[in-house]
C-alpha cells in the first residue's frame, strides 16, 4: 500500500511539475479559459490530459527501448521544433488577424471543440513521451515501479491528473486576470507566438548539445 502511494504521489508531482512552466498545452488552456470562458478551458484542460495518459503509457512502455536507441529521442526532438516552428507562425498570424478585426466581448463557442483541440494540441505535443520515460527509469531505479499491471495504471493515471492539476490552476489564474484586465486576451496569441520561437531554441541547443556530448 505505502508503495502504491508514494509511487502515485511522486508522478503526479513530477508530472504537475512538468507543465507548470509556460508551454504549449498550459499557455493554450489558458488562452481558451479567457476567451472562451472557463468551462471551455476546463473541458480543454481535460482533452488533454487524457493525451498525457497514453503519453505516459507509451513511455512505460518504450522506456528500455528509448534509452538504448538515443536517435529516437533525437528524432522526437527535431519533430518538437517542427511543430513549434508552425505554432509559431500560427500565433502571430493568428494575432496579427485578431488585432484588424473588432474584438467581440461574447464568444459562442461549441463545449466539444474545446475538449478535441486539447485533444489535438497535446497529440502534437511529443516531448512529455521522452519524459514520463525518463521518470519511469528513475521510479524503476528507486523500486517505486515495476512492469505489472497495477504500477503502471497508478503511474499513468497520476500523470494524467498532475497535469491536469496544473492546467486548472492556468485557467483558474488567467480566467480571473482576464476579468480584471482584459488584456491577456488582446496580447496571447503574440505570448504564445514568442513563447513557441523560445521552444524551437532550447529544443535545437538540446539537439546539438546532445551530439556535441556523443
Amino acid at each position: 500500500m505505502t508503495h502504491s502511494v508514494i509511487l502515485f504521489f511522486a508522478t503526479f508531482s513530477a508530472a504537475a511539475l512538468g507543465v507548470m512552466l509556460p508551454g504549449l498545452v498550459n499557455m493554450t488552456a489558458a488562452k481558451t479559459s479567457a476567451q472562451k470562458g472557463k468551462t471551455n478551458g476546463m473541458l480543454f484542460s481535460l482533452g488533454a490530459s487524457l493525451i498525457v495518459i497514453g503519453q505516459a503509457y507509451i513511455g512505460v512502455l518504450a522506456s528500455k527501448y528509448l534509452y538504448r536507441n538515443p536517435h529516437i529521442i533525437d528524432l522526437l526532438l527535431k519533430v518538437a521544433v517542427a511543430v513549434f516552428a508552425f505554432f509559431a507562425i500560427y500565433f502571430f498570424v493568428t494575432g496579427k488577424r485578431r488585432k484588424e478585426k473588432k474584438m467581440r466581448t461574447v464568444y459562442v463557442v461549441s463545449k466539444r471543440k474545446s475538449f478535441f483541440k486539447g485533444v489535438l494540441l497535446s497529440s502534437v505535443n511529443l516531448l512529455p513521451i521522452p519524459y514520463f520515460c525518463g521518470l519511469n527509469a528513475a521510479w524503476n531505479v528507486s523500486g517505486w515501479i515495476k512492469f505489472q499491471l497495477a504500477d503502471i495504471l497508478i503511474f499513468i493515471m497520476a500523470a494524467g491528473m498532475g497535469t491536469f492539476a496544473t492546467l486548472y490552476m492556468y485557467v483558474a489564474y488567467f480566467n480571473k486576470l482576464e476579468n480584471k484586465t482584459g488584456r491577456f486576451t488582446k496580447y496571447s496569441d503574440y505570448i504564445l507566438s514568442g513563447l513557441m520561437l523560445v521552444l524551437v531554441i532550447i529544443t535545437l541547443i538540446r539537439i546539438f548539445y546532445g551530439r556535441a556530448v556523443a
